[in-house]
């Protein structure tokens, strides 16, 4: 009988098992390459968790090498203060104070001259109760009026050129003039301030005010326990200022771009720096309170307030603008994904502008096709224009960062107008 020459050959148990052998030695070397996501994820992480814990400190810098260390910027922060009523009153009861301790009421009465006098009987004749009482009032209500008006204001402005210098040497050590560093408290002299109202008590006849001597007295400033501590921290952040929030900035933009998921690890950067600054402002709101309660009894703590609500206010200015870049471009970057919710508000969006354009009958034409192919990059263009305005802006304060959101949000509403690629659209029939 002839073998069946039909029948399949057994297979070669051979070559199966080497193809086995290659197919997993292949496997095998893809292995590593499996890691090298979860590696690239992981140091995409750390950079970005790096730039958020930076972020408070580049602002903290910014602030102490733009307006600490700029005496033009500090004298503009300052300046607005001398027709803050809780200064006028404090620098007021200062003054009253320290001329009412120089001013001998018996003795200078007595070198009174007979031609004075009858002036001077004028003036107190309208006072009620003690003699002492009633010039103390007296030179409160001459230094009270003083301190409201426009010569105030220019000594004002010299005063805190020297409270300028008076911030640097608590914090850099150097400084000088009419400036005083004891004990962690930071004085200016209100010397300019007396020598201009006893001018003012001699002008409305108290003329024994034109003897009292040349007299100095401390207008605090800045008084804290932890002065002298941070001196070595002011000293670094001016060094850095300059180059942390660049850096800050390439490590967030390292992150993302390290990212597999380049869309989440924008929006996780960008509200991870926006909590940075957050964590910064609440600690500046707690810092005002504990710094008011360990205030002396014989600091006033609403003059204090104002004057640490100067000092800060940049810095708070800063925190609201990066909050609000990185809710902007966290926003931004998830409107433009592909999650269920993004699509979702993105059909409203474009859904609503759209029947607001076949309402008003527009068409679009090569302009708008060109819109349509470029509308991605024309809302991240937005977007970026935005931010960049918001932060070579000088002082952009909440009304600047509000306007410049609607501008942007209106200009996102314009190009969605204008996007139409003139297709074919279904018409009910007439």
């Amino acid at each position: 009988m002839e073998p069946d020459r039909d029948r399949p050959k057994p297979p070669d148990q051979g070559a199966e098992l080497a193809a086995l052998r290659s197919r997993v030695a292949e496997l095998e070397a893809r292995a590593p390459a499996r890691h090298r996501p979860r590696a690239r994820s992981v140091l995409a992480a750390l950079l970005v968790l790096v730039a958020a814990v930076l972020t408070p400190l580049s602002i903290v810098s910014t602030w102490a090498k733009s307006q600490i260390g700029d005496t033009d910027h500090y004298v503009a922060m300052m300046s607005p203060l001398a027709s803050d009523p809780d200064v006028q009153a404090a620098v007021t009861d200062r003054v009253t104070g320290a001329v009412m301790r120089h001013l001998n009421v018996k003795t200078l009465l007595a070198d009174v001259s007979p031609a004075d006098r009858p002036v001077l009987d004028k003036a107190l004749s309208k006072l009620n109760g003690p003699l002492t009482t009633g010039i103390s009032n007296f030179v409160h209500g001459t230094t009270e009026r003083f301190v409201a008006g426009d010569a105030f204001a220019r000594i004002w402005t010299d005063l805190n050129r020297a409270a300028q210098s008076a911030t640097l040497k608590a914090l850099s050590g150097s400084g000088g003039g009419a400036v005083k560093l004891t004990a962690d408290t930071v004085t200016v002299d209100l010397a300019p301030v007396i020598d201009r109202v006893k001018q003012r008590l001699v002008d409305r006849g108290l003329g024994v005010a034109a003897k009292l001597p040349e007299i100095h007295t401390d207008f605090t400033v800045l008084t804290s326990d932890s002065v002298g501590k941070a001196k070595k921290w002011f000293r670094a952040l001016q060094l850095i200022g300059f180059w942390l929030p660049p850096v800050t900035l390439v490590l967030a933009a390292g992150g993302v771009l390290l990212a597999v998921r380049r869309r989440r690890a924008l929006v996780t950067a960008a509200l991870a720096m926006a909590a940075g600054a957050a964590v910064l402002g609440l600690a500046v709101w707690l810092g005002r309170a504990f710094y008011l309660d360990s205030l002396p009894s014989e600091v006033s703590q609403p003059a204090a307030g104002s004057v640490f609500d100067a000092l800060v206010g940049r810095m708070r200015a800063l925190v609201r603008l990066v909050v609000t870049l990185g809710v902007v471009v966290a926003l931004a970057a998830w409107l433009t994904g592909e999650g269920r919710a993004a699509t979702r508000v993105d059909a409203m969006w474009s859904g609503g502008i759209g029947a607001v354009r076949d309402a008003a009958g527009f068409t679009g034409g090569p302009v708008g096709r060109w819109v349509h192919r470029a509308r991605r990059p024309l809302n991240w263009a937005v977007v970026v224009v935005a931010a960049v305005v918001l932060v070579v802006w000088d002082r952009p304060t909440d009304l600047v960062i509000v306007w410049t959101a609607l501008c942007a949000l209106f200009v996102l509403a314009v190009v969605e107008f204008l996007d139409d690629d003139s297709s074919p659209r279904l018409t009910a029939p007439g």
